[in-house]
């Protein structure tokens, strides 16, 4: 038995998740329920629906890694389009709601647009999750055919690309080969918590500007 699924909008206590098995129309009716609000975070995939109602931390972290990649490719003067929040979805296939997504070595195909099309349109070179309910899984992405997608988990951040059909854990990242992005993100992340967000992203800048 599929969960009845009404219109009304729904509340979730911080940092709870919830699991039910529902259609396609069903993660519809959710989604649209929301209205212009972005929580709870609703994902659908092979029949299950998914909510996620985040903590603060949880935005935290990811504008915060999100603010990261801005400033690394402003270093290295390269073009890019961001988006959040997004709603990736293919109809009747899945659907899931990315903290941040970037388009860099496709950013052109992005410019001005107001929809993007899933089932014609390039996905994102890179999406970014925050995982701290194990809500999210890389696999996720997988019919969206997202080249890289990080996890931000308890333990640190996980880098996975897609090869084939699936992905598979790395080291580096394929747009930022240079850089060890586990540890940067910790240091970040360290002094973010001791002095602040603005000040340890503007430490970062400086550091690449030497």
């Amino acid at each position: 038995m599929y969960a009845v699924v009404s219109r009304e909008k729904i509340h979730l206590p911080p940092g709870s998740v919830m699991r039910m098995p529902g259609t396609w129309q069903d993660y519809c009716i959710l989604r649209d329920s929301r209205g212009d609000g972005s929580i709870p975070r609703i994902k659908y995939r092979n029949g299950e629906i998914l909510l996620m109602s985040p903590l603060p931390r949880h935005g935290r972290e990811a504008h915060l890694l999100a603010r990261v990649v801005e400033i690394l490719l402003d270093s290295e003067i390269r073009n890019y389009e961001a988006f959040t929040p997004i709603t990736m979805d293919i109809p009747e296939s899945g659907g899931i709601e990315p903290d941040y997504c970037f388009y860099i070595d496709n950013w052109q195909v992005a410019v001005g647009k107001d929809r993007i099309d899933w089932q014609v349109d390039p996905p994102p070179d890179l999406v970014i999750e925050i995982d701290v309910t194990t809500y999210t899984s890389a696999e996720d992405y997988a019919p969206y055919r997202v080249p890289e997608v990080w996890l931000f988990k308890k333990s640190g951040l996980k880098i996975y690309c897609l090869q084939g059909e699936v992905y598979q854990p790395q080291s580096i990242s394929r747009y930022f080969p240079n850089v060890d992005l586990p540890i940067l993100i910790t240091q970040v992340l360290q002094v973010a918590a001791e002095q602040g967000t603005g000040f340890a992203l503007r430490d970062l800048r400086q550091q690449l500007m030497q």
